[in-house]
Formats: C-alpha cells, structure tokens, sequence
C-alpha cells in the first residue's frame, strides 16, 4: 500500500528513532509498503520516519537502468561500522524535500551492519551511489536531513521553498 511521504519542514523528520527489537509482520508489510511508495515516487531510498514511523528501517534500491534487475534492500538498525577517509561529492535530492538537490560531501566507501526481513544480521560494504544513499537513509533515523549537510544560507532557501509547497498543498 502506498503511503504519503511528509514533507519538510514536519517534526517528525527530525526526531530520533527507536530501534526495531522484533522482525514481525507488521514490520514486514511497513517495509514491502515503502518499497511500493519509494518506487511510485520515484526514488532510491526512502527511511521509515519518512512516511511518519519513527523505526530504524530503511529501504533502497540504487539500480537505476532501464530494464536492469532491481535489487530492493531493507535494512532494520542499520548502522555504518567503517567509513572510507577518502570523500565523494554527490548531488543528493529526497522525497522530503522533493525538487530540491544539493552537493553533500560524504566518504566514498562504507562498511553497514543491519537485521534482514529474517531477523538475520548482515554486513556489507557499500560504494558509489550505494555508499551515498545508505547514509542519506541512515542519516533520516538520526533526525538529520540532506540539507543539514550545507550552508545555512542554501539551508534556510530550500526550507522556505518547502513552507510555501506546503502551504500550497494544504489550499489543495
């Protein structure tokens, strides 16, 4: 089922988020529904407080090619256990903040330990756009936004952006 996505500035998008203790059902279907939402939207990742759940679980899928295998990724607890010193520099945009991108600077390499949908833990390194858009979800468990990475001049431009969408929106 597909679940509306908040739109910043919402409280929620800044709060920390409690671990998932349990892999249940419900934790199934919450994930499987923000896959279906971050595919409808498009996207490459979305974070549970996103669709105002205040979990750590993310889903991602960084394959982008036309007619190429998707590869749907849900993480619960996910954390970074190792990053790289050297940097990339991407221009990251998010279904919270949508029409709006910025270059973040973020380590090129990172090493991610999380609980698959079996309850399982797993680790795995991840690169490129990957390495980008798991700390980009990851960071969305912590409260932190993309935006939180760049002047506060850029900030403060996109917020105001966002509060005039928003006011839009609600006029229908």
């Amino acid at each position: 089922m597909k679940m509306p996505i908040l739109i910043h500035p919402d409280p929620r998008l800044k709060k920390i988020c409690e671990a998932v203790t349990d892999v249940t059902g419900d934790m199934h279907r919450l994930a499987e529904d923000m896959l279906e939402t971050m595919y409808d939207a498009p996207g490459i990742g979305l974070a549970a407080p996103q669709v105002g759940v205040l979990s750590r679980l993310i889903v991602m899928d960084c394959i982008k090619e036309e007619g190429a295998t998707p590869r749907p990724m849900v993480m619960f607890n996910p954390e970074v256990t190792a990053s790289s010193e050297a940097m990339n520099v991407y221009e990251e945009g998010c279904l919270s903040i949508p029409d709006q991108f910025a270059d973040v600077t973020r380590p090129a390499e990172v090493e991610v330990r999380w609980v698959d949908m079996d309850g399982n833990e797993q680790s795995a390194g991840f690169d490129g756009l990957w390495a980008t858009c798991v700390q980009h979800e990851i960071d969305h468990l912590n409260g932190k936004l993309f935006i939180d990475h760049i002047g506060p001049m850029k900030r403060q431009l996109i917020t105001r952006r966002m509060q005039k969408l928003k006011r839009e929106m609600a006029r229908g």
